[in-house]
Order: C-alpha cells, then sequence, then structure tokens
C-alpha cells in the first residue's frame, strides 16, 4: 500500500517549463515520436504516482514514451521527462519502470540542471558529426563541420555528475518506497542496463551500430548497483512492496524492439529504407547512427552523413548547399575533383573539396544522385587531407533502389511475452530470438537470467521476434 503523498508541493521555475514545451516537438521529431497508445498512457500513471512524493505538483511533469532504439531516459528541467521504448524493453516488471521514472523525477526535483556546466554540455542532441569527428581527425574540426550535423532539435540533455546520479538514485528509492513499490526494483534495473551496456560493447561491432552521444547521459557502474542495492536495504522493505510484473509485461507485448522499419532499418553493414526503397552499405569496421532525418556514418579513417533534400533537377545546388552548411560561410574551400557518373542506374555528381583547418588539411566530398523527380540523396564525407573518397568508395559505390519485395521482407522486432512451457530451457527459447547472433547472451540479457537458470512452466519471459509492419 503506498503511503500519504506529499501535502507541500511546489511548482516549477515557469522559465524552465517554457524552455521543455517549446523543445517538445522538436525532441519528439527527433527521436521517432511519440507513443500515443494505451501504454504511454500507463508510464505516464506510473510517472505520476512517484511524481506524488517528489515535493513537485505532480502535475508540473510530464512523461513521454518515445520510439527510439536507444536505452534511455532522460529529463529536462520543465519537468519533461522522456522514456525510450528501447529501455522499456529491458525492464521486468512496473517498480523497475517506477525507479527510472522516479530517478529522472528526482533530477528535476533537485535542480540538477542549474549545477550543469551549460557551456559543455548543451546541444548533446544535435551536432552528433562535429562532436565525434575532432576524436578521430584532431581537434579543431568539429568547428568546421559543427553546422552540417545541428538537428532540429537544440535540447539540452543532462550530463550529471556522479554525486548528483548518486543522489537521483536515492531519491528515486525514496519515491518507490513511499509509492508502495519495492525499492529492490533499483538495484536490478541498474544492474540490467550494466548487462545490457556490456553485450552491447560485444555485438556492436557486428552490428555496425553506434550508440549515440546522448545515450550515455548515465554512466553506469559496479559501485552505482551496489550503492543502490544498500540505499533499498535501508528501507528495510525491499522484497515487500509491489512489483507489478504481469501488469507490466502485458503492456510490453508487441512493442518494437530496434529499428522501427518506418525509419530504415541497419542490418549489419547495411542500411535499408523500405519506404523509401534504397538501401547502401557501410565499410568494414565503421559504424552507423540513424537519427530522424540522417544517417551518421563513423570510423578510423573519416565520418560521413546521409540524408535527403529536395531536387529540382539541379544536384549541383545539393552539393553547394552542402558544403555550405559545413563551413557555415566561415571557411574557405578548394574544389580538387568534380564529374558526373551512374551508380546502379542513378544519375549522380560529386565534388571533393579541400579545407585548412588548425589541426591539418581535411578533404570534404560529397556525392548527390537523383533519386526521383522531387528527391535527391547525397553522402557528405571528411577525410584525412589527400584521402578524398577514398575510404567510403565501396559505400558511396553501394547506393541502389530496392524493389517491393525486397521492402516487404523487411519486418520489425517486437517483444513477444511467452509464457514457458514444460522442456523449455534458455538454449531452446534462445533459439527462436530474432538475431543473427549472440541469441543467447541476448535472451538471458533481456530477462534478467543466468545461463544456468532453469525456467519453470509458467513462467513468463520476453522474446523477439519477427512481427509485422504498422
Amino acid at each position: 500500500m503506498a503511503l500519504s503523498a506529499q501535502t507541500a508541493s511546489r511548482g516549477l521555475s515557469s522559465r524552465y517549463v517554457q524552455d521543455a514545451q517549446q523543445q517538445h516537438p522538436a525532441v519528439l521529431q527527433e527521436f521517432g515520436g511519440a507513443d500515443t497508445s494505451q501504454r504511454g498512457a500507463y508510464v505516464e500513471q506510473v510517472g505520476r504516482r512517484v511524481a506524488a512524493y517528489s515535493g513537485v505538483n505532480p502535475a508540473s511533469f510530464r512523461y513521454t514514451t518515445l520510439n527510439s532504439a536507444v536505452e534511455n531516459a532522460f529529463a529536462v528541467p520543465g519537468g519533461y521527462i522522456y522514456i525510450t521504448r528501447q529501455l522499456m524493453g529491458l525492464m521486468n516488471d512496473e517498480a523497475e519502470l517506477a525507479f527510472v521514472l522516479g530517478h529522472e523525477t528526482g533530477h528535476v526535483a533537485a535542480n540538477h540542471a542549474q549545477a550543469r556546466q551549460s557551456a559543455s554540455q548543451r546541444n548533446a542532441i544535435g551536432g552528433i558529426l562535429g562532436s565525434i569527428l575532432g576524436s578521430v581527425l584532431g581537434g579543431g574540426i568539429g568547428n568546421i563541420i559543427g553546422q552540417l550535423a545541428q538537428t532540429q532539435s537544440q535540447l539540452s540533455t543532462l550530463q550529471f555528475s556522479r554525486a548528483q546520479e548518486y543522489d537521483a538514485d536515492r531519491l528515486g528509492i525514496g519515491y518507490l518506497n513511499r509509492a508502495g513499490y519495492d525499492p529492490g526494483a533499483s538495484s536490478t534495473m541498474l544492474a540490467a542496463l550494466g548487462r545490457a551496456t556490456a553485450l552491447e560493447a560485444r555485438v556492436q561491432g557486428q552490428d555496425s551500430r553506434s550508440t549515440p552521444e546522448w545515450a550515455s547521459t548515465h554512466p553506469l557502474s559496479e559501485n552505482r548497483v551496489a550503492q543502490a542495492s544498500q540505499m533499498a536495504r535501508q528501507t528495510g522493505r525491499v522484497g515487500t512492496g509491489l512489483r507489478n510484473r504481469d501488469q507490466f509485461l502485458n503492456q510490453l507485448e508487441g512493442v518494437f524492439v530496434d529499428d522501427d522499419p518506418a525509419q530504415g532499418v541497419i542490418e549489419g553493414r547495411m542500411f535499408t529504407h523500405p519506404d523509401l526503397r534504397l538501401q547502401f552499405t557501410v565499410p568494414t569496421g565503421y559504424l552507423m547512427q540513424n537519427g530522424s532525418d540522417a544517417v551518421s556514418i563513423q570510423g578510423s579513417a573519416g565520418q560521413a552523413q546521409f540524408r535527403a533534400s529536395r531536387y529540382t533537377g539541379n544536384l549541383q545546388s545539393t552539393i553547394t548547399q552542402r558544403f555550405q552548411q559545413l563551413t557555415g560561410g566561415r571557411t574557405q574551400i578548394q574544389i580538387v575533383d568534380s564529374n558526373r557518373t551512374t551508380i546502379n542506374g542513378l544519375p549522380v555528381e560529386y565534388a571533393i573539396a579541400r579545407a585548412q583547418t588548425s589541426s591539418g588539411v581535411v578533404d570534404v566530398s560529397v556525392f548527390a544522385y537523383a533519386f526521383d523527380n522531387d528527391t535527391a540523396y547525397d553522402f557528405t564525407m571528411l577525410t584525412r587531407g589527400g584521402q578524398g573518397v577514398g575510404p567510403f568508395s565501396s559505400m558511396v559505390s553501394s547506393l541502389r533502389r530496392i524493389g517491393a519485395q525486397e521492402a516487404a521482407a523487411i519486418r520489425p522486432r517486437v517483444i513477444d511475452v511467452y509464457s514457458v512451457r514444460t522442456g523449455d530451457t534458455p538454449q531452446s527459447l534462445a533459439g527462436r530470438m530474432a538475431y543473427r547472433n549472440y541469441q543467447l547472451e541476448r535472451f538471458l540479457s533481456l530477462n534478467g537470467l543466468a545461463a544456468n537458470s532453469r525456467l519453470v512452466p509458467g513462467q513468463r519471459v520476453k522474446l523477439v521476434v519477427y512481427g509485422q509492419r504498422r
């Protein structure tokens, strides 16, 4: 039974609330939109339940489930709290959901945002290409390419200090306890995140999928899991509160896992967009990150982005636009090569330019493709001076149209909540997972099971299977 909610509550800064309201549509656009189904309403209900013990008016908070393939939750100071469907897929009961929402609520209630260093932490969602290229090609280059990678969203995600993370854990555990949940869900949730992070590190190279910078806002450690466990035990109620496992799993049935085909799918080194009827392959060793309006590619020899633009019969205008976005008109570039060609039946124009930067000479290449009467696509690539498009030669030659049959074959991965039957084992059920590799490891991680776990008939577990497109 939940304890009585706090009667005294305060509101949030009107400036923060206004900022959050203004940023919200851009956040939705950037991260695949909001879940407006009963599942989204369920998350909102759980969030408000824990927010009732935060000392802030629960009506000040808004909880949104995002259609994103990245495991994360984050909050903005104005009380807007976001959780991705991918993170929900890791959870095994409502109490773990309540802890995550309580943790984010705690960041807002404790005004942690006021202590951040705004100069270095703003625009963590935007500027993907600019923020990572400096580490590959040398310091200073990010100033040149920052304009290319800016997104619609200017949300400042919060990268809190370790002390603030521990404080939010403490607050979340307190809310969890007072709301009547099992406070032990805090450590089981953090442990689940740790397992998923470790597994992702193992499979990332084979999947050619990179984790975006905004997903690293909550660094995990064994110490954090241990401290959460200790704080939960201090309540004296571990194992006695609500878990609501069945209610949660019922909500999780059918949730998309990984990419939504409507946003394009990364499979190995291949990116396929069934709705746009296109496909390309990145070089071996390169990683992709799928955003709302661009696919970013990164590797040891350079960076690239793939995106669409309006086609008016002149591919040169697309090339010029990309160069202008890249330099912001502040850096001189010299065209060293340009031409027209045809790739896989698509008319193509390209230009390779060279720029002098504080960290050396950089080559900028743009390949623009006339895809149909209205749309052009392009790769914009940055490499070390003298390399040109070299590291990306196979990629620019791989873009092609796909047919209706190929497009129809792209199906989403979804969660199937399965009741264990006699004779089922982790190994046998793992064989049903819709992956080509690490099937057993994924099954165990998803369900919080050990390798030697024995399944009991009637036990409900999560599988990831192929589903139907919406």
